[in-house]
């Protein structure tokens, strides 16, 4: 919450420490010998846990944090 408090967000974000959500998004590869690493993703869900906004990126790739940003604002 810590940083959904710090971006002035009304909207809690998920840490996926167990790999659930890697699992049911389906955003799991191979990583150095690794199975089930998420790719770098980030997924806009509403109150009522619709789907809103995905988004995948390369692993070198830095989200536009802007565009995630303006993505949530715009459910309030």
């Amino acid at each position: 919450m810590a940083w959904a408090q710090a971006l002035d967000l009304s909207t809690p974000l998920l840490s996926d420490w167990n790999g659930d959500a890697v699992g049911a998004f389906g955003v799991g590869h191979e990583y150095r010998g690794m199975e089930d690493v998420a790719g770098r993703s980030a997924f806009l869900v509403d109150g009522e846990g619709i789907i809103r906004g995905s988004w995948t990126y390369e692993t070198a790739e830095v989200p536009d944090f802007d565009e995630l940003l303006a993505a949530a604002r715009s459910l309030s």
